[in-house]
């Protein structure tokens, strides 16, 4: 099965103040390629149509700290091993801790298996790690009455409700067993690794508790999927929290950003390329969610709508089958923010599907 990528609905315009990009050319998977000193770019394989994932090795004593890990494949879990060969581009040098920004596949994906043949911790928020325990509970598990209700309030068809019904508990089949323990990171809590110090800043909307890592003396930030600089992260509304306001909760945390980092900051992000121009990124990021809230309001005017007849005020592109989850996610998340400010108000008919209309 192939899955659509959490970031892939929304495609950023051209910056108006362009970024930069310094660190030239991505390495191929398997290799890697030196962004500062003691700091590797490294480039595993996705079996999505954003078809990467970067990670991160920073020098930590004898061996690497790693931050992210790919997602569970055969692909991803053959490049590690030409990373970490004894005559691989790590140098045979041992892998001392794995970081996880987030919970995601892609991004935790071979936490296990590397923390079990390194003997080394994983370190994530408490956030992360509990979610993504409690995710992986799910594999085999028939799709529950909540989520079946909570599609059918955002207006899916039977035919798409078959395919979630037969896809739920989907998410443990990229993710190799998880450690039973972890080591717990915090906002503004400090790290050594090597020879510097790393600050753990903490943002959310695009998952619960997710860790960004910023490094002042090498002027770094490792950004996972908080700051990415082509496209929009997801930030979606799911059937466990159907009232949530991830919206709400994602612009207080690029409002954080860029309070707490400097703008002259390489950014180190999940996918695309290392850029420069942090602030200039998260003013366009923070601009275009509030043009679709204009463009949301406008249509909600016109006439009252379902979570899917919004689709076209918020994406560029179509939605098809694989992309329809996230985008019912995502609007719910346009929607939700502006019903909890009383922009929109929200009914239920008698078939338990809900109409939004601005107020």
């Amino acid at each position: 099965m192939r899955h659509p990528d959490r970031e892939g609905i929304r495609v950023s315009k051209p910056e108006r103040i362009p970024l930069v990009y310094p660190c030239g050319d991505a390495p191929d998977a398997g290799q890697v390629r030196e962004v500062a000193p003691g700091v590797l770019w490294l480039r595993m394989p996705l079996p999505l149509s954003l078809d990467h994932i970067n990670l991160w090795a920073v020098e930590d004593g004898d061996g690497w700290a790693i931050f992210d890990t790919g997602m569970c494949t055969a692909d991803t879990r053959d490049t590690w091993r030409a990373l970490v060969a004894a005559d691989g581009p790590l140098g045979g040098r041992r892998l001392t801790r794995i970081f996880a920004t987030h919970m995601h596949p892609d991004h935790i994906g071979m936490a296990g298996w590397l923390t079990r043949k390194f003997s080394c911790e994983l370190w994530m928020t408490r956030g992360e790690y509990m979610t993504c325990r409690v995710l992986v509970a799910d594999t085999g598990r028939e799709a529950p009455a909540e989520g079946i209700r909570f599609y059918r309030r955002a207006g899916w068809d039977n035919e798409a409700m078959e395919t979630y019904c037969a896809r739920f508990g989907g998410y443990g089949k990229h993710i190799s067993p998880l450690p039973q323990s972890y080591r717990r990171l915090q906002g503004g809590q400090v790290l050594r690794i090597g020879a510097h110090d790393w600050q753990v800043v903490i943002g959310s909307g695009h998952s619960p508790e997710h860790a960004c890592f910023y490094c002042a003396e090498l002027n770094l930030l490792i950004s996972g999927d908080q700051v990415l600089p082509r496209i929009s992260p997801n930030v979606s509304v799911f059937p466990t929290e159907p009232h949530a306001d991830p919206m709400g909760e994602w612009l207080e945390s690029l409002a954080k950003l860029k309070r707490e980092l400097p703008d002259d900051v390489l950014v180190l992000p999940a996918h695309n390329d290392p850029f420069e121009g942090l602030h200039a990124r998260l003013d366009r990021l923070d601009s275009g969610h509030r043009r679709s809230f204009e463009r949301l309001l406008q249509s909600l005017s016109e006439a009252p709508k379902r979570v899917v007849d919004v689709f076209g005020a918020l994406f560029a592109r179509p939605i098809d089958a694989e992309l329809l989850p996230l985008a019912t996610g995502e609007a719910l998340a346009n929607l939700n923010y502006l019903v909890q400010r009383g922009a929109v108000s929200v009914s239920e008919d008698a078939e338990g599907v809900a109409w939004y209309r601005a107020t």
